[in-house]
């Protein structure tokens, strides 16, 4: 088996003669794993930083880095968690109980404490007199449970777990809830997914440009529905601050005789509005109207005006237009309000 960079630590699980995993830190910052009759890396691990530990917990790889990190990778090289620390990492090793079903690495730092960790869960933290400089945890005589630290200038140091101790997830700072990191049970790919993913790749441009389409006609539909609403004279409104006005019509009759009717209010807080008309504008060969033209009288805020004049339809062809109404102001050159009356069709003629 080749590398691709001279190898600083290595970590072997399995057997030789049925399957085994080797993983490997080079000193070009990356972690590969070899696996049986793999002449290269079957996987890849691309690190931030130079590793400084590793440690197999499981199926998983726990690797220190010289960033003050501790990350967790499945055994195919994705990244499950990253942890920060506190100081430098001096050293790492495994902490296994299968009395317990605990499995975690022991992480000696530079700041004289030794941490314990569950995947991303800080389980205990222990203070040393000098820094470690390397940590086993296995059996010792008749204990089970048993930390032995060397320390930087020679120091021996061993402790025993105690048999009431507890393990128990520290939540030293808020963080996102423990169901966040449990795996989803999501189910496997069915031939209709496959199929949809291929399609998707393969017509990805052709569908984005139907999409474009369909929401380039949607807008065009609203835009449509809106010019509609704004000729159809649905309760038009003044756009002018000093005399703010709102009218809707009402057309009432069969034919060929129409009553036309048209609220006025004065939308403003305490300001009345004076010197008001009403003008229409209408086909003269389609419509007669009594009263073309009507004054409107003083408008108080928030009252209802109604103006009410009649129209009679005097084509028989069965034709209907466009009634134009302008609310005018004595002085101004502009109307201050118009909408457009669409007339319904005519059921007859008056019989004289």
């Amino acid at each position: 088996m080749s590398l691709p960079a001279p190898p600083t630590m290595m970590d072997v699980t399995g057997q030789f003669d049925v399957e085994f995993r080797i993983t490997v830190a080079c000193r070009n910052g990356n972690i590969y794993i070899l696996r049986r009759e793999s002449e290269k890396p079957k996987y890849c691990i691309e690190l931030s930083s130079h590793p400084v530990g590793l440690v197999r917990v499981g199926k998983n790889v726990v690797v220190g880095c010289a960033d003050e990190s501790l990350q967790g990778f499945s055994q195919k090289g994705k990244k499950l968690w990253t942890v920060l620390l506190p100081a430098p990492i001096t050293t790492m090793a495994s902490m296994e109980l299968p009395t317990r079903g605990l499995q975690a690495v022991l992480v000696g730092l530079a700041n004289c404490e030794v941490q314990l960790y569950r995947d991303k869960s800080l389980l205990s933290s222990i203070k040393t007199p000098e820094v470690v400089s390397s940590i086993c945890f296995g059996r010792y005589g008749r204990e089970d449970g048993t930390l032995i630290m060397t320390t930087k200038d020679g120091g021996l140091i061993v402790n025993i777990l105690k048999r009431t101790a507890s393990f128990e997830d520290r939540a030293a700072a808020a963080g996102p809830p423990l169901a966040q990191s449990v795996r989803l049970n999501v189910p496997k790919k069915t031939k209709l997914y496959v199929d949809q993913t291929l399609r998707e790749r393969e017509s990805g441009a052709a569908m984005h440009r139907a999409f474009q389409m369909d929401l380039s006609r949607l807008r065009l539909a609203a835009a449509g529905a809106y010019v509609k609403a704004l000729e159809s004279s649905l309760t038009p409104m003044s756009c002018r601050l000093s005399e703010p006005l709102k009218m809707n019509a009402v057309v009432q009759g069969l034919g060929p005789a129409f009553k036309l009717t048209l609220n006025v209010q004065n939308t403003a807080a305490c300001r009345p509005v004076a010197n008001l008309a009403v003008s229409f504008l209408y086909d003269e060969s389609l419509y007669r109207m009594r009263t073309p033209y009507m004054r409107i009288p003083l408008l108080v805020p928030g009252v209802v005006y109604p103006v009410e004049t009649f129209v009679e339809c005097s084509s028989d062809k069965g034709i209907s237009d466009i009634i134009k109404v302008f609310v005018l102001q004595e002085g101004s050159s502009a109307p201050l309000l118009s909408a457009h009356i669409n007339m319904p069709v005519s059921e007859g003629l008056t019989i004289n």
